[in-house]
């Protein structure tokens, strides 16, 4: 008797959110950390997952390790006007607030006036990502950088008032990136998630970075 075909995803052609992107990376990191995938396993399904456009895309990933439930698409509230002392800009589409930077034997850097997406994947194998974000504008008022460092290093720099929340695995390396010693409630949280392989993922503030402070209110130097 021939095997009968899955059933197809009922949800299969709606568009996958960074939320269910994220909820397959969580599993697949679980997933490595319990010796279920291999390293390159984890890499080669980590891939699809960034790349997967539709949940119909993102099921198969994790069928065989965990069935996750997709969560309805939620209305997100208007923002408030912000009243940080760090610009946030809130873009036109959210959707579109993403970024890929990929360090292979080389390295990048980010550094000046420059648009800190709402999700930021950021890859470093055997080379180092400097993401200095002292002057950066942020599109939140939470961002999130996927750091993966595999024998390279991620350095993150965070403005004065900006608060930092790891959640990030370092296996035979380090993770782990320090935000403002006095955070600003209105300022924006930055998460970074991730996994450093004998390598590292840190960070600090801009203040023991660059001796920088605040800036007066209003006020922004552009570059």
């Amino acid at each position: 008797m021939e095997n009968l075909p899955d059933r197809p995803h009922p949800h299969a052609h709606l568009r996958a959110s960074d939320i269910d992107r994220d909820q397959v990376v969580d599993v697949l990191r679980e997933a490595l950390m319990s010796g279920r995938l291999t390293q390159e396993e984890h890499a080669e399904r980590l891939e699809q997952t960034l790349e997967a456009k539709t949940l119909g895309e993102l099921e198969p990933i994790t069928r065989d390790l965990v069935v996750l439930g997709q969560p309805a698409p939620t209305a997100q509230p208007a923002a408030a006007a912000s009243t940080s002392l760090v610009p946030i800009e809130e873009p036109a589409d959210p959707d579109q607030s993403f970024d890929t930077m990929v360090a292979i034997f080389g390295g990048g850097e980010r550094k000046g006036r420059w648009r800190v997406k709402r999700r930021t994947n950021a890859f470093a194998v055997f080379g180092g990502h400097d993401l200095d974000m002292t002057d950066a504008v942020f599109e939140g008022r939470e961002v999130t950088i996927y750091a993966f460092a595999v024998f390279g290093g991620i350095d993150i720099t965070v403005p004065e008032g900006v608060t930092v929340r790891n959640e990030g695995v370092g296996i035979f390396g380090g993770f782990g990136a320090r935000g403002s010693d006095d955070p600003d409630p209105n300022a924006p949280v930055v998460v970074v998630k991730g996994l450093a392989l004998f390598g590292g993922v840190g960070g600090q503030s801009s203040a023991k970075r660059h001796g920088k402070k605040h800036k007066p209110k209003g006020h922004h130097e552009l570059h």
